[in-house]
C-alpha cells in the first residue's frame, strides 16, 4: 500500500469516507489533513454504523489516527464525538491531534451563521459549523491553535485581542450580542485539559512512520 492520498473533487457527498474506510483496513496510520467538523461521513464497519465529523474512521480498526495541522478543530464537537465512540468500545489510545491545527472558536460559529443569513437569497449552503471563518483567521494569521489551549497566558492574550474585534463585527454588522472573553477563556482551558494527552507534533510522528516504511493513508 505504501503512502496513499485520497483527494475529493469538492462536490460534496463524493463517497470519500467509503474510499477511506476501504483503504484504512490496510493502513498503519490514517491521517486527516484538512477540513473541520463537517456534516458527517457515514461508515459501516464490523456490522456497526458510525458517523464521523472530525475523527478519522481508521479508529474503528485500531489504527493510529491523526488530525493533521491543516485541519480546523472544534474542541467541543471533537470531545462529544470522541466520548460517543469510546462509549461504543473504540480505543482512543492511538489518536493524535496536531499542536498547530487551528481551533474553531464560538465566534467563528456565530459569524458563520450571521454571514449566511446576511446573504439572503445568495446563501452558499454552509453547515454553519464555523469552518470557513476559522480558515479565514488562519489565513489572516490571527487564529488560535490547539497548543494555545494548553497555555493559559497565551490563550488569554490572544482572546483579549481577538474577542473585542469580533464583538465590533457582531455589534455593527449583525446587531448581535457581544461575547465574554473570560467565559470563553475558562471554557476552552477546560477543553485543553482534556485534549492535552492527544496534542503533539504530528508532523514528526508521520515522518517517523515514513522512516519505518509504514503504510500511511
Amino acid at each position: 500500500m505504501a503512502n496513499v492520498i485520497v483527494v475529493g473533487a469538492q462536490f460534496g457527498d463524493e463517497g470519500k469516507a467509503k474510499v477511506t474506510d476501504l483503504l484504512a483496513k490496510n493502513a498503519d496510520v490514517v491521517v486527516r489533513y484538512q477540513g473541520g467538523a463537517n456534516a458527517g461521513h457515514t461508515v459501516v464497519a464490523n456490522g456497526e454504523t458510525y458517523k464521523f465529523h472530525l475523527i478519522p474512521s481508521g479508529i474503528v480498526y485500531n489504527k493510529t489516527c491523526i488530525l493533521g495541522p491543516g485541519m480546523v478543530i472544534d474542541p467541543k464537537a471533537f470531545l462529544e464525538e470522541l466520548d460517543a465512540l469510546v462509549k461504543r468500545g473504540l480505543d482512543d489510545s492511538s489518536l493524535k491531534i496536531s499542536a498547530t491545527a487551528h481551533v474553531t472558536m464560538p465566534y467563528h460559529l456565530t459569524l458563520d451563521a450571521a454571514e449566511e443569513e446576511k446573504r439572503g437569497g445568495n446563501k452558499i449552503g454552509t453547515t454553519k459549523r464555523g469552518i470557513g471563518p476559522t480558515y479565514a483567521d488562519k489565513c489572516a494569521r490571527s487564529g488560535i491553535r490547539m497548543e494555545d489551549l494548553l497555555d493559559k497566558d497565551v490563550l488569554k492574550a490572544k482572546l483579549e485581542y481577538l474577542v473585542p474585534s469580533k464583538n465590533v463585527l457582531f455589534d455593527r454588522l449583525y446587531n448581535l450580542e457581544s461575547m465574554d472573553t473570560d467565559k470563553i477563556l475558562q471554557e476552552y482551558l477546560e477543553y485543553g485539559k482534556r485534549l492535552k494527552k492527544y496534542v503533539c507534533d504530528t508532523s514528526a510522528l508521520i515522518f517517523e512512520a515514513v522512516g519505518q516504511k509504514k503504510n500511511i493513508l
